[in-house]
Formats: C-alpha cells, sequence, structure tokens
C-alpha cells in the first residue's frame, strides 16, 4: 500500500461559499454598536483570520471593548441566520467542491484535515449541516491556535495524523493560508474562486477549476495509487 498522504482544507472560501452570511453579519455587528460596516471588498479581504484579529484590522480605531462588542455581535447574527437557514443555503458547496472531497475521503491512503478561522462550533455546525461527519481526522480551528499564518493549525494537523511535511497538502484561498502552509513546511495550492488574487498567493499550484484538485494534489505529494 502507498504511503499515507494528508490534504488540508481550509473551508471558507475555499470548500464553502459564505460570503454573504459573512458580510450580513458584518453589517449586523456594527449596526449593534452604532458604526458604520467597512466596505464588502474590505471585509472579505480579511476572511480566514480570527475573528477578534480581524476588527482589529478593520476598525483599528476602535476601543478594546468595542472590538469585542462587534466579535460577539457577529457570532449571534452568524449563528442566527445559519440556524434559520441551514449550512446548505448559507454556506454552500462551491461547484464541484463537494465532488473532491468525495473523492478524497474515497482514497485508502488519503487523510483530510481542516484548518481553519472558523470557532469549533462554527465548524462543528458546517460538518453536521452538510453531512461531512467522519470526513476529516484532524479538525484545527481558531479557538485553539493563533490565527492564521502561523502555522500552528497546520502542525497540529501534522502531529495528529503522523504524516510528513512533505507528504502533506495545504489547500486555502488566501494570503493567510499559503503563508501558514510554506511556514509549516508543506506543500500549497492556491483556489481562484476565493478571496484574495490566487496567482499572487505565490503558492506551490494555482487551481482554477476544482475538477483539476486532485491531479494536482498527486503531483505534489504523489498518488494515492
Amino acid at each position: 500500500m502507498s504511503e499515507l498522504r494528508l490534504v488540508i482544507f481550509d473551508v471558507d472560501g475555499t470548500l464553502v461559499d459564505s460570503q454573504d452570511l459573512i458580510q450580513q453579519a458584518m453589517v449586523f455587528a456594527y449596526d449593534q454598536i452604532g458604526v458604520p460596516a467597512p466596505a464588502r471588498d474590505l471585509t472579505l479581504s480579511y476572511v480566514g483570520m480570527s475573528l477578534d484579529l480581524i476588527f482589529q484590522h478593520l476598525s483599528p480605531d476602535l476601543s478594546d471593548a468595542q472590538h469585542a462588542a462587534l466579535s460577539q455581535g457577529y457570532r449571534d447574527a452568524y449563528f442566527h441566520m445559519r440556524q434559520q437557514q441551514g449550512s446548505a443555503l448559507t454556506s454552500p458547496f462551491f461547484a464541484g467542491m463537494r465532488g473532491v472531497l468525495d473523492g478524497l475521503h474515497a482514497q485508502d491512503t488519503t487523510i483530510l484535515a481542516v484548518a481553519t478561522g472558523k470557532s469549533k462550533r462554527g465548524l462543528d455546525k458546517l460538518i453536521s449541516g452538510h453531512g461531512l461527519e467522519g470526513y476529516f481526522q484532524s479538525l484545527q480551528v481558531a479557538d485553539f491556535h493563533p490565527s492564521k499564518p502561523h502555522p500552528a493549525m497546520i502542525q497540529a494537523c501534522l502531529t495528529e495524523t503522523g504524516i510528513a511535511p512533505a507528504r502533506t497538502v495545504m489547500i486555502g484561498d488566501t494570503s493567510f493560508d499559503i503563508d501558514m502552509g510554506r511556514a509549516a513546511g508543506v506543500h500549497t495550492i492556491a483556489v481562484s474562486w476565493g478571496y484574495h488574487d490566487a496567482v499572487s498567493l505565490a503558492a506551490d499550484r494555482v487551481v482554477t477549476d476544482p475538477s483539476d484538485i486532485m491531479t494536482t494534489i498527486d503531483q505534489l505529494i504523489g498518488s494515492d495509487a
């Protein structure tokens, strides 16, 4: 049997399209403290960082108490909207990405993991909402690690699975994902349908269509065959 290999996915902007939900929650959070919300493009450019850091970058002139209120308001709005509408509507898969996950999950020597700026509660809800229980052998979230691009999340994936960096690839859509992968010494794939310009990220590979992901993984870390 082939040596095990590890494929780590970012979530928002890579697997699922949650930009409308994120923006609506942001607007609600700022409305709650009576401050105009930043422009949509600016808000979405920070997706992937830990939530507390996002507000420090978006609104550096606000107080710590206001930043805390924004974080709580965002969480409340996000979870309320998802509870009302469900993950399939608020965070749908990008076209073709569920098939990629299913194909990789079916491979005997491929191990899947997640490294996301989401909270544990948020990731758990998304996994249950999309029926992904049992797909990922390592789930790394913002609750327990420094924000991306710190390599702690990937290092935890490597430790939990026992797979070497040379047989590991990080797949994401932002500089936070790719810089995290580079810092951890693993291979990197940038996808073009997310929040940052994929070509500018200097990943090992850029993928513009989900149908090319599995072949690109094989090229970087060896095939499952």
